[in-house]
């Protein structure tokens, strides 16, 4: 292990030690946590900032820590970071010491709401040179889902004969993914991008991100695709609540069309209503190639190498929406309680440690 400076044994953490409503003030707390040490493929990165997501609340709501012997070990969340490489595992290849990185990680590690983190190197992109850490920690998950929604998942960016054009559906697009969703789709492909909102400032938002029409979710979509114009859509990406428009999904989709969400109905979807329309449904997690050590982990680094490219081109904005502040504990239930209300426009993003 290549190290640039002294790397202290303890470090300021956030986590939880039992699964409790976010009201409580134990539901998250400040730790003094070893610092951990990088495996051959690892960095360890000082963590300058970091941004909250959904799946931050949904795993503290249904993952208890882990015991041993009756001692709990306190869980830390956190899947978006940026920071500075302080060390790196013999087998690096990619990065040395001092370099800024951005990345999301791996959802079977311990998260990122700490001093210190240990990365696979295969999962992390080089931080943007024009963002802030703050601005570059609002990126990483939510680039990386849209990213393989639109290109891996549903291939918006090849030929598709089958269709006279490709019309993209985005629902639910002011959030996180969407937001870097519907920039991409713009960039990238020449499909025509409707996004929903329902709220004047989630439409304004979505609108200036690059969006083609805005309609809201909380019309019948028939209705609202017709007062644009659009008879039939070529791909949705639904983001949130698919189960409650699955149905008006199925109807406004042309035949050979294309389904993809991230969200987890309560209820299984019946895919049965597809077949009439040879209609197909993709599901994306963007930690699926971590979880399971898949042969091309590092298109990750590569797609995240190009996300930097064109933020730094000035071609795709950061998605941060709100910063709270330094990360801890108080900061960070703040966080998960916004998220848990449905209703935040871009990404939370909070940045540095009171002690480090």
């Amino acid at each position: 292990m290549s190290a640039s400076h002294s790397i202290p044994a303890m470090m300021p953490a956030v986590g939880y030690l039992q699964s409790l409503p976010v009201s409580n003030e134990q539901a998250l707390v400040d730790l003094a946590l070893p610092v951990p040490t990088p495996g051959p493929y690892d960095l360890l990165v000082k963590v300058e900032a970091i941004a909250a997501n959904p799946v931050d609340y949904k795993i503290r709501q249904r993952r208890a820590p882990q015991s041993k012997d009756g001692i709990v070990s306190a869980e830390v969340l956190g899947w978006d970071a940026a920071g500075v490489v302080a060390a790196t595992g013999a087998a690096v290849q990619h990065y040395q010491v001092g370099d800024a990185v951005f990345y999301a990680g791996a959802l079977n590690r311990p998260g990122a709401n700490s001093a210190y983190h240990v990365v696979d190197e295969r999962l992390v992109g080089p931080k943007p040179q024009s963002l802030s850490f703050a601005d570059a920690a609002a990126l990483p998950l939510t680039a990386i889902t849209a990213w393989e929604l639109l290109f891996d998942r549903l291939q918006l960016d090849k030929p598709a004969p089958q269709f006279s054009r490709k019309v993209l559906l985005v629902s639910g697009a002011a959030g996180g993914v969407g937001s870097v969703l519907v920039q991409l789709a713009k960039l990238k492909t020449d499909a025509f991008v409707i996004a929903t909102a329902s709220r004047p400032e989630s439409q304004a938002w979505v609108s200036a991100l690059g969006a083609d029409a805005v309609i809201n979710h909380q019309l019948p979509l028939a209705d609202e695709l017709k007062r644009i114009g659009i008879d039939a859509v070529s791909h949705v990406v639904s983001l949130v609540d698919t189960a409650a428009y699955y149905q008006q999904f199925i109807d406004a989709l042309a035949p050979q069309g294309k389904l993809a969400l991230i969200d987890d109905p309560a209820e299984a979807l019946d895919i049965r209503p597809l077949k009439v329309k040879s209609l197909s449904l993709h599901w994306e997690l963007m930690f699926t190639r971590s979880l399971f050590q898949t042969p091309d982990q590092i298109a990750q680094q590569k797609l995240l190498r190009e996300v930097a490219a064109l933020v730094d081109a000035g071609l795709l904005k950061s998605t941060a929406g709100q910063h709270l502040g330094l990360i801890n504990a108080a900061n960070l239930r703040q966080a998960h309680a916004m998220l848990e209300q449905g209703k935040v426009i871009g990404k939370l993003v909070l940045a540095g440690f009171a002690q480090n």
